[in-house]
């Protein structure tokens, strides 16, 4: 089921994906959180829906991720965007498309509209978190975290069973990438899913980036008890379920 594939990006550097290829029909693109891969129960979902439905479909791993080349803490948001750019026009290319975005994945996914946005018919966001980076991380560090990834270009930051090693660099970076003061002017349709006990990002995350389309039908689902991830199959069949009104409304 998985069969995952790589593409070269440059003579040593490579991205694995999954794909399922479609030449004339709409793709379903997923695009992983911070540090995720592309083995998870997410994307695997998602290919089954999408190989039922007859949809074109790609996951990919960012560089420094799953098992693309790259060292993780050379990456940043503008690299990891530049990296679905790439993807998208040599797997994807003029298919039409609905972006899948989970955390991180949906301030990617946002920043795919500069290029792609005639092609992008459909925004799904599942625990958004565009601009993490600043509101969440650098502006909640203990003063001690900032002087030491200021001094020493990196510090290696715990929350929960997760460890993050945040570099200097990166959070420069997402200072650059700010989208949530932008205006798209999409007619698309437009659902944020979060989860009611996210612990990780706050639901307001998912109104912010619905209020970025002026003119989208916009959704918001806060699934309860929900956590981050809503990665088991309960929460998962609901994703499933608001995904599938999206499609309904492109085809």
């Amino acid at each position: 089921m998985k069969k995952f594939k790589y593409l070269k990006i440059s003579k040593t550097k490579k991205l694995r994906y999954i794909d399922n290829y479609y030449n004339n029909n709409l793709y379903i693109i997923f695009l992983p959180g911070f540090m995720s891969d592309i083995e998870g129960i997410k994307p695997q979902t998602l290919k089954r829906f999408a190989l039922k439905k007859k949809l074109g479909f790609l996951a990919l791993e960012y560089f420094g991720h799953g098992k693309s080349s790259g060292d993780f803490t050379k990456g940043n948001i503008s690299i990891w965007t530049k990296n679905t750019k790439f993807l998208i026009k040599k797997i994807v290319k003029k298919n039409n498309f609905i972006l899948v975005g989970s955390s991180m994945g949906a301030w990617i996914s946002i920043n795919q509209f500069k290029y792609f946005k005639k092609q992008i018919k459909g925004f799904l966001g599942i625990g958004s978190a565009p601009e993490f980076l600043t509101r969440l991380m650098w502006n909640k560090f203990p003063k001690k975290i900032r002087n030491e990834i200021v001094k020493k270009g990196i510090s290696t930051i715990e929350a929960g069973q997760y460890k993050y090693p945040i570099s200097y660099q990166l959070i420069k970076d997402g200072r650059k990438n700010k989208v949530l003061s932008k205006k798209i002017s999409s007619k698309i349709k437009i659902t944020m899913v979060h989860g009611s006990k996210d612990e990780v990002v706050p639901v307001v995350f998912s109104r912010k980036v619905l209020s970025i389309f002026k003119k989208a039908k916009k959704k918001l689902v806060i699934i309860n008890n929900g956590d981050h991830s809503l990665s088991n199959p309960k929460f998962l069949k609901r994703i499933i379920r608001e995904l599938d009104r999206i499609i309904i409304d492109v085809i």
